[in-house]
């Protein structure tokens, strides 16, 4: 078995979600749950097939965000593994609909972070083992970053 680190190529701010699901239909339902939670979010998603011709599936409604997620499907090429790009909203929109979805197994991060995902490969495929998510922990939040968290959601609309 080999281990692979994969980046995950994006510009910097954007946001993604990674997850496993587990049948081809996947990424319209994925498509429905995002237009039908989130109208105004641009976003594309790629689905790594696992079985017969396993193909990179997508869709969205951005082609430049469909080229991204797809881009990065290959490379991480993990079996019934699926990235879901956007902008003009944050994971935390779509993030309940996105678990809700019945094929849908797992999410292994939801971020803008930049981010790494740990690839275990066999002779049968590939299969994600984790993401390393942003960076290592520097410290503990003190009073000064206590204050600059609560300023920093009521500015960006979080918290009133």
């Amino acid at each position: 078995m080999d281990i692979k680190v994969v980046p995950i190529d994006k510009p910097e701010d954007m946001n993604f979600i990674l997850g496993q699901a587990h049948f081809i239909k996947t990424v319209e339902d994925l498509h429905e749950a995002i237009v039908t939670t989130a109208p105004h979010m641009r976003f594309g998603i790629a689905f790594c097939e696992s079985s017969g011709l396993a193909l990179v599936r997508h869709s969205g409604n951005d082609e430049a965000l469909v080229e991204i997620a797809t881009k990065n499907a290959m490379a991480i090429g993990a079996g019934h593994s699926f990235l879901i790009v956007m902008t003009g909203g944050f994971p935390v929109n779509i993030l309940n609909a996105v678990k809700a979805v019945p094929e849908v197994c797992r999410i292994f991060c939801a971020t803008a972070n930049p981010a790494e995902v740990v690839v275990a490969e066999t002779e049968q495929g590939r299969g994600i083992l984790g993401v390393v998510d942003g960076v290592r922990t520097k410290g503990v939040e003190g009073p000064d970053g206590t204050q600059w968290r609560k300023d920093f959601l009521r500015r960006i609309g979080y918290k009133f």
